[in-house]
């Protein structure tokens, strides 16, 4: 039996390919797992009984298919039917998923197998994944530290090499922020680039689906199996995929922007290491500015928790999930709720229902969407002068626990330099760089360069992200 960290989707691939049953592997390859992701907490539970399923079906299916054998992690704000989904949250703890995510479907027909759903902050809501309500993840290169939120724990056990690929969702940047934090490549797509049915939603017009893997052409890959299309969202789209052929075509035509308003005041090692990997691609460059970059963490803060206030609201301990008894249905709301959300889930409804509330929705909401018009015209307009943006995926290295929890101000900027592009609809991926030393001196912690395209141009952030990679390997 081979030895199971690291291995990428060719790994496996060539494992099937060569003779390894199925059942013998994975009756292996779990209790491995589930030894392995004791050192990070990655995973909420795994999914065996979906494991056993798909086996039997894909072992009727041709080895051609792109994922055949191979596992995949799922945020488990995901549907994967007849198994659990909390979203991390007491309300949810015991629902059990009625069908299929959309992009769940895409991944069991390509022939992928689901193993588990992974931790993340409850509801989405946080940048650290501290607020899930069953455990705490810990950041694969150093386990004092956070992996980031709120896919946490998709891009954990990606980092942690326990499997090749993971699904997440970014609402404000909660693939690419943590995709940083623990050394791997995190795409937030284009919006309606992949299709939402299946996602438990927290803010609907921020919401996307998105993919982690360690290796970009796995990344482009699985992107290609879960994109385009989909009836039952009706804001999915279906662009251009992401074969080599184009992105060969794009490559060394790129021009890039560097927005002034990212680095002035960065850490001086996290932006020398960009400028540098920058630099090392030999494709010409230039300063920029996004006039309207410095006020989208406000705007997002008004329209995320608004838009979350209403969708949360379906949680009223009637329906499904935690009920609590009561003599009178407005007190099964009220300790079926109390009972069920976290703090964070909490303050953010409480904000989202005073934003929308009477006589201050004008002076809140519509002013935020009004500047969300603003920000989008930002990004266009220097997208007309420059083929892709470059800025920092964090401002900071991946911080320690409970280090920010008691300043959700302090934590909040966590997402300052990725809200922007969930504002503005557009696609923008996470590319690990390197790693340096925080200044405790301690262990080496990775660094995330983000890149930023216009709409439905995920194929030259990966053209970039190929000439990067080829650049210094």
């Amino acid at each position: 039996m081979p030895e199971f960290k690291n291995l990428t989707v060719s790994d496996f691939k060539k494992l099937f390919l060569g003779g390894y049953d199925l059942n013998d592997f994975y009756s292996t390859y779990l209790d491995w797992l589930k030894a392995a992701d004791e050192k990070i907490n990655g995973f909420l539970y795994l999914t065996e009984k979906t494991v056993a399923q798909s086996i039997a079906e894909i072992k009727t299916k041709p080895k051609t298919l792109p994922l055949w054998g191979v596992p995949v992690a799922i945020k488990d704000a995901i549907l994967v039917k007849s198994e659990r989904a909390t979203s991390a949250s007491k309300i949810l703890e015991n629902f059990i998923a009625p069908y299929d995510a959309t992009v769940v479907k895409k991944i069991k027909a390509a022939g992928g197998i689901i193993v588990g759903k992974t931790n993340m902050d409850e509801f989405a809501m946080g940048s650290s994944t501290e607020n899930s309500a069953f455990k705490k993840t810990k950041n694969p290169f150093d386990p004092e530290r956070i992996p980031g939120g709120s896919s946490g724990g998709s891009a954990a056990v990606v980092g942690a090499g326990l499997v090749p690929l993971s699904l997440g969702s970014d609402t404000g940047g909660s693939i690419r922020q943590p995709a940083s934090f623990c050394d791997v490549y995190g795409l937030k797509p284009t919006y309606g680039a992949v299709s939402r049915y299946g996602l438990m939603a927290m803010a609907s017009s921020l919401d996307q689906i998105g993919p982690f893997s360690r290796r970009l052409e796995d990344l482009t890959a699985i992107f290609d199996i879960i994109r385009g299309a989909d009836p039952k969202d009706s804001t999915s789209q279906t662009g251009p995929a992401s074969n080599q052929t184009n992105l060969n075509k794009i490559k060394k035509k790129l021009k890039l922007g560097l927005p002034i308003e990212c680095f002035d005041d960065l850490d001086p090692k996290i932006k020398n290491l960009i400028l540098e990997k920058i630099k090392s691609t030999g494709l010409e460059w230039v300063e920029i500015s996004l006039n309207e970059l410095a006020q989208s963490l406000a705007c997002y803060y008004l329209i995320m928790p608004a838009e979350a206030s209403a969708n949360l609201a379906r949680y009223d301990g009637i329906r499904y999930g935690l009920s609590a008894e009561a003599d009178e249905i407005w007190s099964v709301y009220k300790k079926s709720r109390r009972r069920g959300f976290g703090q964070e889930v909490v303050r953010r409804i409480i904000l989202g229902t005073f934003i929308l509330s009477h006589g201050y929705y004008d002076a809140y909401y519509l002013k935020a969407q009004k500047l969300r018009q603003k920000i989008f015209s930002d990004f266009k307009k220097a997208l007309t002068r420059v083929d892709l943006i470059l800025m920092p995926t964090s401002p900071s290295l991946p911080f320690k626990f409970e280090e920010k929890t008691s300043d959700p101000l302090a934590m909040y900027l966590s997402d300052i330099y990725t809200v922007s592009a969930n504002l503005a609809g557009i696609p923008s991926l996470n590319i690990p760089i390197g790693l340096i030393e925080p200044p405790e001196r301690t262990k080496k912690l990775p660094v995330g360069l983000q890149v930023i395209a216009g709409l439905f141009e995920e194929n030259k952030i990966f053209s970039f992200a190929k000439i990067l990679e080829d650049a210094n390997h």
